[in-house]
């Protein structure tokens, strides 16, 4: 759990002295987006290893 503060800490002190309001915005949308595509890599290739596709 302390690792999961750490990161949330990370990210939120990345943003704190951004002065275009847009700017941290999008790059707040960016982050998640690139967070989403992680997660959805990982899930592909667990589900190729668990149903036996070959590489």
């Amino acid at each position: 759990m302390g690792t999961l503060l750490h990161f949330k800490h990370l990210y939120t002190s990345a943003f704190e002295n951004c002065k275009p309001g847009i700017l941290v915005v999008l790059l707040k949308v960016y982050s998640v987006f690139c967070g989403l595509m992680l997660l959805m890599a990982f899930y592909a290739f667990a589900f190729r290893v668990f149903n036996g596709f070959k590489f």
